[in-house]
């Protein structure tokens, strides 16, 4: 194969890869997205008709839109999200603003983002975390911890 046809070759696989990224709506799974688009939902009173446990889109920083995918944790009707002990990127945008948009199917519910820090709701949460896996490491073993209630926006 001659160097012209080879480098036309990878042109096309990169215009390719470019228009396949363009169109998804959101990120992809290691890699983090932009605005997230979907029908805007009223948020519900409570979450319990969502799965225990699941990966959904959570988009961050509203005014230059930032998208994850991330695994939630639905426990007695609220939705928290959990970072571990590191302070991600989102982390770091919930921080700086709390408002969140949150994507289940092409539902989308604009909410906000509310740090847990009251001992008795980390441990209900833990338990319910490592119950959904062996290779969940236990928040009480961490001494910093992002965990996070999603809540309608006041």
């Amino acid at each position: 194969m001659s160097r012209s046809n080879r480098v036309v070759q990878v042109l096309l696989v990169a215009v390719a890869a470019g228009v396949v990224f363009s169109a998804c709506n959101g990120p992809l799974p290691f890699l983090s997205g932009g605005r997230l688009d979907g029908t805007v939902k009223p948020t519900p009173t409570t979450w319990a008709f969502a799965e225990d446990f699941a990966v959904i889109q959570l988009e961050t920083r509203p005014a230059a839109p930032y998208s994850v995918n991330i695994a939630y944790t639905q426990l007695d009707g609220s939705l928290y999200i959990y970072a571990g002990d590191t302070e991600t990127e989102w982390v770091k945008h919930m921080n700086e603003d709390p408002r969140v948009r949150f994507r289940l199917g092409d539902d989308l519910y604009e909410l906000q983002a509310e740090r847990v820090t009251d001992g008795d709701e980390i441990a209900a949460f833990a338990e319910a975390w490592v119950s959904h896996s062996s290779i969940h490491r236990d928040p009480m073993e961490l001494e910093t911890r992002w965990l996070y209630r999603l809540k309608g926006r006041s």
